[in-house]
């Protein structure tokens, strides 16, 4: 588990995560990519990824740059948390209302239809080791939200428990709970990758 783990983010990431930023741009220069791959797996459309994460660095940058720069960590992944799970939302309100329409607007016209996301390959998917990726993202996907969202940011980012717990809205047991269950059933899933 831990070798998949370290293929995806690589020891340098993890300590570049973990450096105090000396501004807000190198702060989220940082934190950008590792921002987008989380919010690609949580969304599984790429446009939606950038969207999420561009909002989640506007709303720090607006909101939170008179902060201490150790605060802008576990309140960048509490942002972007709380904006997916806005899209996840408005992805399924929306498709309600398009069901309850009956697909055509006010004016008669034929609705866009809603599609679930687009799972076909990506660009993470390609990666130097794509099939170890893929079957670990795909694992990730298989496990419930608050899982999901302790796993990313306590394995992958490297935060530690309270800052998890900030960035998630919960106490630090729930944090270590969710982690212990997430991996549990990655281990499972990932059986053949050990």
């Amino acid at each position: 588990m831990n070798s998949v783990v370290s293929t995806l983010e690589g020891d340098l990431l993890l300590e570049e995560a973990r450096a105090v930023p000396a501004s807000m741009d190198a702060f989220l220069a940082q934190v950008e990519r590792r921002a987008f791959r989380m919010a690609e797996l949580n969304l599984g459309h790429r446009e939606d990824a950038l969207d999420a994460v561009q909002d989640a660095m506007l709303r720090l940058v607006k909101h939170y740059s008179d902060k201490p720069a150790q605060e802008w960590t576990p309140l960048f992944w509490g942002i972007l948390r709380r904006r997916i799970v806005d899209l996840q939302r408005r992805r399924k309100v929306r498709s309600i209302m398009v069901g309850w329409l009956g697909g055509r607007d006010d004016d008669g016209d034929e609705l866009p239809a809603w599609e679930p996301a687009d799972t076909s390959p990506g660009p993470l998917e390609r990666l130097t080791d794509s099939q170890s990726y893929a079957d670990m993202a795909a694992a990730v996907k298989l496990l419930p939200q608050r899982q999901r969202e302790a796993f990313m940011l306590r394995v992958l980012e490297g935060l530690d428990v309270a800052e998890t717990a900030q960035a998630m809205g919960c106490s630090e047991g729930s944090v270590k709970t969710h982690l212990s269950r997430a991996l549990q059933r990655l281990r499972d899933q990932l059986e053949e990758w050990r």
